[in-house]
C-alpha cells in the first residue's frame, strides 16, 4: 500500500495543476511534494504526470489513478478532520476572497459578531476584484459572482444581483424623469468597461412583464469599476447603470435616486463558494453558515432585487447565533 502522504501529494497536485499550489495546501515545500509524487511513480512503475515549466498534465494512467483514489482519500481526510474537530471550538486561519467594495460594505460589518462567536478563528481576508482559483490558491471560501463551478466546488447563492439606473438629485433637478428605458438616451451616461473583455457593456433593461429594451446611451464617462461609477453619479456627472449592492448605500442615504423603478438587468447570482468536502473544517463550516444566515436575516436578497422599493439591508441588525 502506498503511503498516504504520497497519495495526498499526487491528488492535490492533480487538482491544482502544480506542485507549488499543492504544497501550499498541504503545508509542505514544492520540493517535498514533487519528491512524494516521484516516489509514488517509482513504486507504481508508472508516470503520472507530463511535466512542463508551466503546469502539470495527467497522463492516462494518472487520470485513472486519480479517479480511483481521490474520493476515498477525501473521505478519509474528512473523517480524520471531523474526529479532530468534534470537541473543539473552530480555530485556525480562515482564508477568504471577496470583492473590495462589496467586502467592505457587506462582509466586514459582520466581523465583530463572528469573532465574538469564534475567537480562535483568524480571518485572512483578501479584498481583490478578480476571480481566484479557490482550490489552487488554497482559499477556504470566496464570495463573488461568475466564478466557474469546477469539480470540487460548491456554491451557496446569497442573492440574484440586479443592475439599476441611478443618478444624483442635483443632476436630475429640472429634468423630466424618464418613464421608459429608451428615454435614458437623452441623459449623460456613466458607462462601464468590462475588465475581462475591455468592451463597453451595453445597457439593457427588462421588467417583470418580460419586456426588454436595449438603450442607446450617450457616454459621458467610461469606468471599469462600479463603485467609482456610483461615486461619479453622486457628484452629479450623469446616470449610471450599476449593480444594486453598489448603489444601495447611496439610495439609502438619498445621495442617489433610482430611475425607472421596476426596470433592471440581471447580472446573475452572488454566491459563497467553498470546497465540496463532505466534512468541512469547522472554521469553514461555521463561516459559511454564519454568512448565509446573516445575509438572510438582514434581507440582502430583497434589498438588491431590482423590484425592491425600500432597501432594507442596513435597517436590520440581527444578533448572531452560535452555529456548531
Amino acid at each position: 500500500m502506498q503511503p498516504l502522504s504520497h497519495l495526498e501529494s499526487f491528488v492535490r497536485s492533480a487538482e491544482t495543476g502544480s506542485f507549488s499550489a499543492a504544497a501550499r495546501q498541504l503545508g509542505l515545500t514544492p520540493a517535498a511534494v514533487s519528491k512524494n509524487v516521484a516516489r509514488l511513480e517509482a513504486r507504481l512503475g508508472l508516470r503520472l504526470f507530463q511535466r512542463s515549466t508551466r503546469k502539470l498534465t495527467l497522463t492516462e494512467g494518472g487520470e485513472r489513478l486519480l479517479h480511483q483514489v481521490a474520493g476515498a482519500l477525501g473521505t478519509l481526510a474528512d473523517a480524520v478532520a471531523g474526529a479532530a474537530d468534534a470537541d473543539r471550538q473552530p480555530a485556525g486561519t480562515l482564508k477568504v476572497s471577496m470583492g473590495q467594495a462589496f467586502g467592505r460594505e457587506y462582509v466586514v460589518p459582520l466581523l465583530g459578531d463572528f469573532l465574538a462567536l469564534y475567537p480562535a478563528v483568524l480571518p485572512d481576508w483578501h479584498f481583490e476584484n478578480r476571480q481566484v482559483d479557490l482550490i489552487g490558491e488554497g482559499f477556504d471560501a470566496a464570495i463573488g459572482g461568475g466564478i466557474e463551478l469546477t469539480p470540487g466546488l460548491v456554491a451557496r447563492e446569497l442573492a440574484r444581483i440586479h443592475v439599476v439606473a441611478v443618478a444624483a438629485p442635483d443632476y436630475l433637478a429640472g429634468k423630466a424623469m424618464p418613464s421608459h428605458p429608451a428615454e435614458l438616451a437623452a441623459f449623460d451616461s456613466i458607462v462601464r468597461r468590462s475588465s475581462p473583455t475591455g468592451r463597453i457593456r451595453p445597457w439593457t433593461l427588462r421588467n417583470t412583464a418580460g419586456d426588454e429594451v436595449a438603450v442607446a446611451v450617450r457616454a459621458r464617462l467610461i469606468f471599469s469599476d462600479p463603485e467609482a461609477m456610483c461615486r461619479a453619479a453622486m457628484l452629479g456627472l450623469g446616470v449610471a447603470l450599476v449593480p444594486m449592492p453598489f448603489a444601495l448605500p447611496g439610495l439609502q442615504s438619498g445621495a442617489l435616486l433610482r430611475l425607472l423603478p421596476g426596470w433592471y438587468d440581471d447580472a446573475g447570482p452572488l454566491s459563497l463558494y467553498y470546497p465540496s468536502r463532505k466534512l468541512l473544517p469547522a472554521k469553514t463550516r461555521v463561516f459559511v453558515d454564519f454568512v448565509v444566515e446573516q445575509f438572510r436575516a438582514r434581507g440582502f436578497a430583497q434589498s438588491v432585487h431590482g423590484g425592491s422599493v425600500t432597501p432594507a439591508w442596513a435597517s436590520a441588525q440581527p444578533r448572531a447565533k452560535v452555529l456548531r
